[in-house]
């Protein structure tokens, strides 16, 4: 099994954004299986890349029974806003209302370089939306109204697990900024 430690709130990694994907290679292939079982695992609606360390633009996603991965993604995003209560792996244990489009249209590639097309709206919207924010170093309380945003700070300071060290990762094959992490 290849689940890995997930990086937390505080980890300069999840504040990098994230180099596309040259090389859809073995290790790219690897990279997507290993977010995939930690992401079920979690278990998660959706995990980014650099939640695992590796600063590359790479997500995975299960919502609705769909599971799925996209690859230097782009979006397209609708002008209808949903409100909803939206978490994240980084962020254990806690969840905040954060405003989205509605709609999301995300155009990439699969791990075999195809070019693949991942549409949605309410649930699947806001996950592809997220997890897109964590590839440009950018988190959901980021997109909080300044007074919500307050509050989830004041939450997060709260939080057990908050200050832990990043975890350590001995001879991981994914690579970040062209160097093995």
């Amino acid at each position: 099994m290849a689940v890995k430690p997930i990086r937390l709130f505080g980890d300069p990694v999840l504040r990098t954004p994230a180099e596309p994907v040259k090389d859809f290679d073995k290790e790219l292939r690897q990279l997507v299986k290993d977010l995939t079982e930690t992401m079920v695992d979690a278990p998660g609606a959706g995990l980014a890349a650099p939640q695992l360390g590796v600063g590359l633009r790479v997500f995975t996603y299960y919502v609705d029974d769909r599971l799925g991965h996209l690859v230097n993604p782009s979006l397209d995003l609708s002008e209808e806003q949903q409100d909803g209560e939206e978490g994240c792996l980084s962020l254990p244990g806690l969840s905040f209302p954060t405003p989205r489009a509605y709609r999301a249209v995300a155009k990439g590639f699969n791990m075999h370089g195809e070019p693949i097309t991942v549409e949605g709206t309410e649930l699947l919207a806001r996950c592809v939306q997220h997890e897109t924010d964590h590839l440009d170093g950018i988190l959901f309380i980021d997109r909080m109204d300044p007074e919500q945003r307050k509050l989830a700070m004041k939450a997060i300071r709260e939080a057990e697990w908050f200050g832990e060290p990043a975890p350590v990762v001995r001879d991981s094959p994914h690579r970040t900024f062209g160097r093995a992490i």
